[in-house]
């Protein structure tokens, strides 16, 4: 069954044609994920959808008594009161319900007045309007809003703040939460995860798969679409088309298709030569001038097979990296509040030359603070921040974007951190983040936020730097932007410290994760996915060792005074779990000992590379530069192998803990 019936869409943007007798449809449990670069007409056209903006052509049907619930990137004013009232009120007909009992109440207030029947009705209005809220409650009542609220990162105490007090990220998870409970029939979800953090974004995505209910989505976090979606549709340059599967089998699909349209071209070329070249060789001929005749006339009606137009994609290097010292960053008993909110106590933290760091932990931990910290934008209140030798910092911030000058052009804002320059070498920049020609006089004022993000990273590019600090760089940016970024931060040389909830982005760069919270940094090695699997593994852990608690308790109460026979069977229990776990633990602390050892070895082949004057003479730095490499390898074995045994054992313990 279908909910939505699209036909023959057309949308323009002044004289630029986006979409043209575009037709499809959208099904009670289609999973669409709607893609295009920015400005090809996504959000228009999920407001068309939400039936919020007329198409320019064509007309949207959908199914009687469907209800479209849409999140926009922008949201604007929240209801009157507090937060959970709102979320509340958000729910179609919840108001005209309690409107109802309320006069029904007030009318059997007055019921002695009215006779036996009139009574006896009112009464059963009454009672079928309980019976009406009661399951309203049941379905979208506060129970289910606190749950999702709190899902969405909310505090206990903050749902009777007034909903108009909340910044623009939390009113984004407000409106998003109203959204979630009215549990509509089709979900349009413009860039949901903008303002989530990893922690929410993970409650988030697993409420999502949850859902049955029809989605449409737009997200630059190509991890996240893929896991939601089985269906694309995209604002490709010939028009809108439909793919089956996620993101990555659309790419498979799409490149398929590209290629049996390039051998149809080529096929169809060749057919054309050999037709001219008979026309050209026979015209003149009487006796062939029928035939040529004939092959022009064929040649003529030979409706041309094109490609379609080829996308332009931001591609981008950034220029080499001058090499820093070996530390890069250090952060020393650092101290920051804000009012009576203290984001860090006596922290303590180092970053190494080449490191990639993904900082994560829930909004407000103090990761945008700790950018601010080494970037000199905040102050620490005590405790030192110092970089590293030769370090030549480059920032990209969320607030960045809205420092641009807006009355200057792209070209006059990025050519003004480099006057000595020529236009004509800023113009190459830029053109590599898709503003070429006429573009570049376009007034900063008048782009779009996407816009704004391309041009922020180009000023990164004019300016070069060996350590980089990047706070949610993909934010504003599409699909295509945010993997070109990635491959260009991939190649980067120098070292970087980036905030990011997008799972693709941080799994796609990161060698190391420094979770935000209680004002500390907890490090941990790997990207993402790693993180997410040692979490699971502790959460198993903790729960093998409270299960292991409860049954102790449950013994030595059945025990009672049982005294040294009780004692007996916790010593042989004892002896079965080391039994069983000891060969496993001995493992372990043997890969810990390598560990240990393999660091210190790498250490001090770093602490001799260090010194430049070393490599003066490459018989002496060529072992130390070996050294260093297989240290390096073998302690990602090592890790690796660590791992595997520590879940080994946690499995172990588990199993033991349920027998």
């Amino acid at each position: 069954m279908s909910l939505v019936h699209a036909r023959d869409l057309s949308i323009r943007f002044g004289p630029k044609i986006i979409l043209e007798g575009a037709s499809f449809t959208i099904g009670t449990h289609d999973r669409i994920g709607l893609i295009g670069p920015n400005g090809s007409g996504k959000s228009t056209l999920m407001k068309i959808l939400a039936g919020a903006q007329e198409p320019d052509g064509g007309d949207v049907q959908r199914v009687r008594r469907a209800r479209a619930g849409y999140l926009a990137q922008e949201i604007g004013q929240l209801p009157e009161g507090s937060l959970i009232e709102g979320v509340l009120a958000s729910v179609p007909g919840r108001t005209e319900l309690e409107k109802r009992l309320a006069e029904a109440e007030a009318a059997m207030s007055k019921a002695a007045q009215k006779s036996e029947e009139e009574q006896l009705e009112l009464a059963e209005e009454l009672a079928e309007l309980h019976e009406e809220l009661a399951h309203h409650e049941e379905r979208f009542g506060r129970h289910r809003a606190e749950e999702i609220l709190q899902g969405l990162g909310f505090r206990t105490e903050q749902f009777a703040q007034p909903a108009r007090s909340l910044s623009g990220g939390w009113r984004m998870r407000a409106a998003l939460g109203s959204l979630l409970l009215q549990d509509p029939d089709l979900l349009l979800l413009d860039e949901p995860t903008n303002h989530l953090d990893v922690p929410t974004l993970e409650w988030f995505d697993g409420f999502m798969k949850r859902q049955a209910k029809a989605l449409v989505l737009v997200s630059h976090d190509r991890e996240f679409l893929d896991r939601q979606i089985d269906r694309v549709v995209s604002l490709e340059p010939e028009g809108l088309r439909t793919y089956k599967g996620n993101y990555e089998a659309y790419l498979v699909q799409r490149a398929d298709e590209l290629e049996v349209l390039r051998n149809r071209v080529e096929k169809q070329e060749a057919k054309r030569e050999q037709l001219q070249q008979f026309i050209t060789r026979f015209k003149a001929k009487a006796s062939k001038a029928r035939q040529a005749q004939s092959k022009q006339k064929l040649l003529d009606k030979m409706e041309r097979i094109e490609l379609p137009e080829e996308r332009s994609t931001v591609s981008f290097r950034f220029p080499p990296a001058s090499r820093s010292g070996r530390e890069v960053l250090t952060l020393k008993h650092v101290s920051k509040s804000y009012g009576s909110n203290s984001v860090y106590r006596n922290l303590d933290a180092q970053l190494l030359r080449g490191e990639r760091i993904a900082v994560i932990g829930l909004n407000g931990a103090g990761k945008t603070t700790l950018l601010k910290l080494v970037a000199g934008e905040a102050e620490a209140d005590a405790g030192e921040v110092t970089l590293g030798h030769n370090v030549e910092l480059g920032y990209y911030a969320q607030h960045h974007t809205e420092k641009l000058v807006t009355s200057r052009t792209i070209l006059e804002e990025v050519h003004e951190l480099v006057p000595t320059e020529p236009q004509s070498w800023v113009r190459s920049i830029l053109g590599s983040f898709l503003f070429s020609g006429d573009d570049v006089d376009k007034k900063i004022g008048v782009l779009s936020g996407g816009e704004k993000a391309r041009v922020a990273l180009a000023k990164l590019l004019v300016v070069p730097s060996n350590f980089l600090l990047m706070d949610e760089p993909t934010n504003h940016l599409d699909l295509d932007s945010s993997e070109a970024l990635i491959d260009a931060l991939r190649d980067y040389d120098g070292t970087l410290l980036f905030v990011s909830h997008n799972r693709s982005f941080v799994n796609g760069l990161a060698t190391q994760v420094w979770e935000v919270k209680d004002g500390r940094i907890d490090a941990q090695p790997g990207n993402l996915d790693d993180w997410h699997e040692r979490q699971a593994v502790e959460r198993e852990r903790e729960k093998a060792q409270a299960q292991a608690q409860q049954g102790l308790g449950k013994d030595e109460a059945a025990a009672g005074g049982q005294g040294k026979e009780a004692r007996r069977e916790r010593a042989a229990e004892r002896e079965k779990r080391n039994k069983a776990l000891g060969p496993l633990k001995k493992e372990i602390a043997a890969i810990e000992a390598k560990i240990a050892e393999t660091e210190k070895a790498k250490k001090s082949a770093e602490e001799q590379l260090a010194d430049p004057a070393l490599f003066a003479d490459s018989a002496k730095s060529t072992p130390i530069v070996n050294a260093f490499r297989a240290a390096t390898h073998t302690l990602e074995d090592l890790y690796a192998e660590w791992e595997a045994k520590s879940e080994k054992l946690a499995a172990a313990e588990a199993s033991l803990d349920l027998a």
